[in-house]
């Protein structure tokens, strides 16, 4: 696929597994120039070889994302090796308690995971924003979850959170689209992996008292497609937000789910 990537330079939060790494990846694979953020930069050092082996160049940056002088940093870094900052793809996230109700849920585990998904994402958003403008374009794709449209038990921080991801999104492509800045969400479904199966997956299994393979089936049997998500089609649905193919397109919730937010 060719979508007039080449050279481009793409920042990308939580680059060093599943999701986060398939993005990277399949960035590199258009000739992207890459900045990888994280905490963790022995995680992520893997996987900028692994794009460098492609033939682009790969910046690692620690970054703690919910400390905005460390995003601003992060965007510095940026602009400092690669001169402008093209793509913003914000894939770092966790998942918050799993399983519990709303009651069950201390103020601690709701603070801390809507910090990270929804503060974190305002941070690198408003550090990589002034460049964006000043260049007169840019593409910024946020990764949601379809658990932030239609809610889910036992996941409230976590809805809450992507749910509140989605109002930045759409407020912030309001603001950023008189400077032809396109700011739009990739909501992914469950996405198959060991965050899916040892957690999501194990969960249910416990719960129900199934097996692990029946709880895979019973999460794919909720989606029209019949089948989980994996992580080149979230991979391929930032690509397609952060190119010129969907100029047009700004402040969408795009599901990748197999069907399932739409039903």
């Amino acid at each position: 696929m060719n979508l007039n990537l080449k050279n481009k330079v793409a920042l990308i939060t939580g680059p060093a597994k599943g999701m986060g790494r398939a993005v990277t990846l399949a960035f590199a694979e258009e000739g992207c120039r890459l900045v990888l953020a994280g905490r963790d930069t022995a995680a992520i050092e893997p996987v900028a070889a692994e794009a460098r082996a492609l033939g682009v160049p790969a910046l690692v940056v620690r970054c703690d994302l919910v400390d905005a002088a460390q995003t601003e940093a992060l965007a510095a870094a940026a602009l400092a090796e690669f001169g402008r900052i093209d793509i913003l793809v914000n894939v770092a996230g966790g998942s918050g308690p799993i399983g519990k109700t709303g009651w069950e849920t201390t103020a601690d585990e709701f603070n801390d995971i809507v910090e990270l998904n929804m503060t974190g994402c305002f941070n690198t958003m408003h550090a990589v924003l002034p460049a964006m403008i000043e260049q007169r374009g840019g593409k910024i794709v946020n990764v949601g979850g379809t658990f932030g449209m239609r809610g889910r038990a036992g996941r409230v921080a976590y809805s809450a959170s992507k749910w509140g991801l989605r109002g930045l999104t759409k407020s912030m492509a309001l603001e950023a689209g008189a400077h032809n800045i396109n700011v739009n969400c990739v909501a992914p479904g469950m996405v198959d992996g060991p965050r899916f199966r040892e957690k999501v997956c194990a969960n249910m299994a416990a719960r129900l008292g199934i097996s692990l393979e029946a709880a895979m089936q019973r999460h794919a049997d909720d989606y029209a497609l019949k089948r989980v998500t994996l992580d080149a089609d979230v991979a391929n649905a930032c690509l397609f937000m952060a190119s010129d193919v969907s100029r047009q397109i700004t402040g969408v919730d795009l599901p990748v789910d197999g069907g399932w937010a739409m039903l």
